[in-house]
């Protein structure tokens, strides 16, 4: 209860930034609802399709670091607002599209800048300013959650719109809800007045943008936290991509997929509340390399056999409890080591590398099956790099360098 008493009187902008996370995450997880009725419609290809959703990636990583700049310089509402208008730009685009080029403008540029002026950064960030610091972590694993709830309920409503009418109406209705973005972003941005910063000791916030990531970068801490975060792009952007295929290619039922990716979603939401409460207790350095290497050993017991039903159900459950927990444990970090005033620009700075490794692993599993026929290598490459990761960021977090003595 005492979380929530001191949440009470800042609720109103944490609905309106969790509102603004469930709409932007939830649109852009449900994308590739379109794709099949798309490349049918139109002279894309399903390669062009997924150039523009890897573009989309890439640009919301670049773009991020800038994002965050921005929000220091005029505000959070100005830069979140801007988002929601890309957003609504981009599903118009998209709704209307005749082209490669359309495609790669609504899907990829648009959504791309809106997700780093909309999505779990400024969020993230938002609801850093707004709570004190004993229930931060708890904060930042509720509204991480808030995106899992989004990715839930969109895809049905999309799929039952595509279905009854056809992939542009259905492009339309998230045109719909990504006009209420905007709102959301409104209310969420009234954390430019009632949570004005103020800069702490021990920490960046007196530094230009410039000073503060010189200093991020020379933090062994950051960087290897930085470097590790290009796994967890790379593993979990290779299963939402490639997993429906390999259950495909082994026989299964074609819903499977769809269900095994409906219940990371759904599990997503009890991860996020675990790991931000456990962020708050425990180190936020080692329960990140935990997740690594527990994620790498759960893909590795799964893909040694062959796949069933009930053995794709307990691995999507697992693997969803795993997912965004990530999320408020570097928003965590980064606030601890650099303060709140570059919250955004440092964790977009990380997110670049995060994007990267989703890159790799949607295009890099899919070229390395291309080349050999199969998802071997891919995995082994996915799970020994996660294993690595996982356990030299935990060895960092743990580690403690001797006391030099001083002389007498």
């Amino acid at each position: 209860m005492s979380t929530f008493r001191a949440l009470r009187p800042v609720m109103p902008i944490l609905i309106g930034a969790s509102i603004m996370l469930t709409l932007s995450f939830g649109l852009r997880q449900s994308l590739g609802l379109f794709m099949p009725a798309v490349t049918q419609d139109i002279a894309v290809t399903v390669t062009d399709f997924t150039i523009a959703i890897a573009l989309q990636n890439l640009i919301w990583g670049f773009t991020q670091p800038f994002a965050g700049i921005a929000a220091d310089r005029w505000g959070f509402r100005p830069v979140m607002i801007f988002g929601g208008v890309s957003y609504l730009i981009g599903m118009l685009t998209l709704a209307n599209a005749n082209s490669v080029t359309t495609i790669l403008i609504g899907a990829g540029v648009c959504v791309g800048v809106a997700m780093s002026c909309a999505s779990f950064a400024m969020t993230m960030s938002v609801t850093s300013r707004l709570v004190p610091p004993a229930v931060r972590s708890t904060a930042l694993g509720m509204t991480s959650a808030a995106g899992s709830i989004g990715a839930i309920l969109i895809a049905p409503y999309g799929q039952m719109l595509e279905i009854s009418f056809d992939w542009r109406v259905a492009a339309y209705g998230f045109a719909v809800l990504a006009f209420l973005i905007i709102p959301a972003a409104w209310i969420a941005g009234r954390v430019d007045k009632e949570a004005p910063l103020t800069p702490a000791a021990n920490s960046t916030d007196s530094l230009s943008a410039s000073g503060a990531l010189l200093t991020a970068l020379r933090n062994p801490a950051f960087v290897v936290m930085t470097s590790a975060y290009f796994v967890c792009g790379m593993q979990v952007v290779f299963l939402a991509t490639h997993l429906p295929s390999y259950l495909n290619l082994c026989g299964m039922d074609p819903m499977l997929g769809a269900t095994a990716i409906g219940l990371i979603g759904g599990f997503n939401i009890l991860g996020s509340l675990f790991f931000g409460w456990a962020g708050g207790r425990w180190s936020k350095q080692a329960l990140l390399g935990g997740i690594y290497c527990s994620r790498s050993i759960v893909i590795a017991i799964y893909f040694l056999v062959p796949p069933t039903p009930t053995s794709t159900v307990l691995f999507a459950g697992l693997m969803g409890f795993l997912w965004l927990g990530v999320s408020p444990l570097v928003s965590g970090s980064v606030i601890e080591m650099f303060g709140l005033r570059w919250q955004p620009m440092l964790q977009g700075f990380a997110f670049f590398n995060h994007q990267f490794g989703s890159f790799l692993g949607a295009f890099g599993g899919g070229w390395l099956f291309d080349q050999f026929g199969s998802y071997t290598l891919a995995l082994q490459i996915g799970v020994t790099t996660g294993l690595v990761a996982g356990v030299i960021q935990i060895a960092f977090a743990l580690y403690k360098p001797p006391k030099i003595p001083q002389p007498v």
